[in-house]
């Protein structure tokens, strides 16, 4: 057994999460007196409404800890990061590499980690990130589920697994439909389906006690234990529970999908257990199910509650999953397969009848073979041989040092192709636009009670006399198409002369009446003309005014209304055609700029408590 090693393992679930293989071999590691960093999951997909109680707990785990790490076991340590959520769109990877990278090389100086061996559940371009970044010593994939398939969003991990198929130094498989597919890509794959602690369960085959909820319940007790996931088939399960009314169906687990469709009188669904108690009630069971559905995703995977069933020595009825199929044939027909709700109630009757100490014998016997004890030794002796090989490889320094030039080669160039890539996106691809595009509003001028003009540098460059010329004209034209009888110039800003009383002569030299012009000479900010401006409405009793600034400022002036003053009804009528912000493909460093300053300034806005 591997002992004195570091392993960092990146997880597909939470620790907390229902107790897998994960929390198991991590677990056994840690007791052999390697030093273990457990990292929870940091997602497949961009998580929904339904993940709302899962980043609860996470940012719970995370203030438990010390930075969001903390001690659950002797020599073992978990991670619980806050990242950000779209694990595939590129910029927010480059954020979460850093976010991870930053705090988990902390970690390893602050404990002394040195060059881990890295095991990773998770194929995921965020993962293969920190392999790169970390250079463990070596490199386990173990592939547990076909992630593409789990979700339409995770399709798009198939790239990065096929390329940690190839990079790892091992890779474990937990069925034979994974091992095919990872054999495509690689020859050697090791099959180690996910097992059980057999020792508890033997434990709690001989223990008297039995958990209080089973005690009274009518007829045999027909069991299942695992998360209540979209993979049960429900429709199935009720049909046969409806079947088969003489029995009690007792579901514990976590509920993880709506299971409206399960309410019938002899079905309970007892909720969460901890780790611990599950072989008690898997004790009283009279019969084990899986009723998954048959799709692509289970497929591939191997339910590890069939080995805690067969642990129990009691009997199986699951659906027509390759993995089960596969375990009879090793097995002679160890366990029962239904494909029809029918042939389920009547396998599950069976069971009822045909229960014998040989029978149970035979399956406790197939279950001590798939004790975890076994499977984790045979993986540490994988693991060994092969540190020992790339350790002896290691003595070959001109071997290693070319290796160190190609991989900085490879880092110089890709990094030359980003710059590249940003530079002609920013610069000669309309991209900026698109991304400023959410802060233009623009709206049909209507009858109002007065036109306003914010200038004073707000928006544009955020530079002052920068274009208010432009909004001069805005408003000339606003006022002589009579839509509202007066102007107001709001800008507290000073450069040579004062702002708004050069605004003023230029739109009497346009046309517009001086008696229907007035001044707002205090603001230096968008915050404080809405402010200042409202104040003169309200004396005023003016109720709606058309808004005049740049395109790009209309989002942050809109909001800092609603926010300020709801009572007024603005109708944004920005300038049409502004010079700074004129454009055919790409954008110059100051646009740029002025549209960066845009966001920024909401969201200082926003913090402020201004919208």
């Amino acid at each position: 057994m591997l002992r004195g090693a570091d392993i960092l393992c990146l997880s597909s679930i939470d620790w907390d999460f229902n107790w897998q293989g994960h929390q198991e071999i991590m677990s056994a590691f840690a007791r052999e007196g390697n030093r273990v960093l457990f990292v929870e999951n940091t997602g497949v997909r961009t998580p929904g409404w339904r993940d709302l109680p899962r980043l609860r707990h996470r940012l719970a785990s995370w203030r438990k800890g010390t930075k969001g790490f903390r001690q659950v076991q002797e020599n073992l340590f978990v991670y619980s990061p806050i990242i950000l959520p779209f694990p595939y769109a590129r910029l927010i990877r480059r954020i979460n590499r850093w976010l991870l990278i930053t705090a988990l090389e902390r970690w390893m100086r602050a404990t002394g980690f040195r060059r881990p061996l890295l095991w990773t559940f998770l194929p995921t371009p965020l993962a293969r990130d920190l392999i790169g970044a970390l250079d463990p010593e070596l490199t386990v994939y173990y592939c547990i589920d076909d992630f593409a398939s789990s979700s339409p969003q995770a399709k798009r991990i198939r790239q990065s697994e096929t390329r940690l198929l190839r990079e790892a130094d091992l890779v474990f498989v937990t069925s034979e439909k994974l091992r095919e597919r990872a054999a495509r890509i690689r020859p050697e794959v090791h099959r180690f389906s996910f097992g059980v602690n057999f020792t508890a369960f033997e434990q709690a085959r001989h223990a008297a006690a039995s958990p209080q909820d089973l005690n009274d319940l009518p007829g045999p007790i027909v069991g299942y234990v695992g998360g209540i996931r979209k993979e049960i088939d429900q429709e199935l399960l009720r049909e046969v529970a409806e079947r088969v009314p003489e029995a009690t169906f007792v579901m514990v687990g976590p509920l993880q999908a709506d299971c409206s469709r399960l309410q019938t009188p002899n079905l309970l669904l007892l909720g969460q257990r901890r780790h611990e108690e599950l072989p008690g009630y898997i004790r009283r069971f009279h019969v084990g199910i899986i009723p998954y559905v048959l799709n692509e995703y289970t497929a591939h995977i191997y339910p590890a509650k069939l080995n805690e069933y067969l642990a129990m020595g009691i009997p199986v009825v699951t659906t027509d999953l390759p993995e089960i199929r596969r375990v009879n044939e090793e097995h002679d027909g160890l366990i029962a397969v239904a494909r029809t709700p029918q042939e389920f109630a009547q396998a599950i009757r069976a069971t009822f009848q045909r229960q014998s100490p040989e029978a149970s014998g035979r399956r406790i016997a197939v279950a001590r073979q798939n004790g975890w004890d076994a499977r984790i030794a045979q993986m540490s002796a994988l693991v060994e041989d092969r540190l020992a090989a790339k350790r002896q490889g290691a003595l070959r320094w001109d071997v290693s040092l070319k290796h160190v030039y190609r991989a900085a080669r490879r880092k110089v160039a890709g990094a030359v192709i980003g710059l590249a890539v940003g530079y002609g996106l920013l610069f000669h691809s309309p991209v900026p636009w698109w991304l400023a595009e959410p802060l233009r509003a623009v709206e049909p001028p209507q009858p109002a009670d007065a036109i306003v003009v914010f200038a004073g540098g707000v928006g544009e460059s955020g530079k002052a006399g920068s274009g208010y010329q432009e909004r001069v004209k805005q408003a000339v034209g606003l006022y002589r198409a009579g839509h509202a009888p007066r102007v107001i110039f709001s800008s507290g800003y000073r450069f040579v002369f004062e702002e708004a009383p050069i605004m003023k002569d230029l739109a009497v030299a346009h046309g517009i009446p001086s008696s229907a012009i007035l001044l707002e000479t205090q603001a230096s900010n968008t915050h404080e003309n809405v402010a200042f401006v409202a104040e003169l409405l309200e004396r005023n009793q003016w109720r709606s005014i058309l808004l005049v600034s740049s395109p790009y400022h209309m989002r942050r002036a809109l909001l800092s209304w609603r926010k300020t003053a709801p009572q007024i009804r603005v109708v944004p009528t920005p300038v049409p055609e502004s010079r700074f912000y004129a454009h055919r493909h790409g954008a110059t460093v100051s646009q740029l700029r002025g549209i960066l300053h845009e966001y920024l300034g909401i969201l200082s806005y926003w913090l402020r408590g201004w919208i």
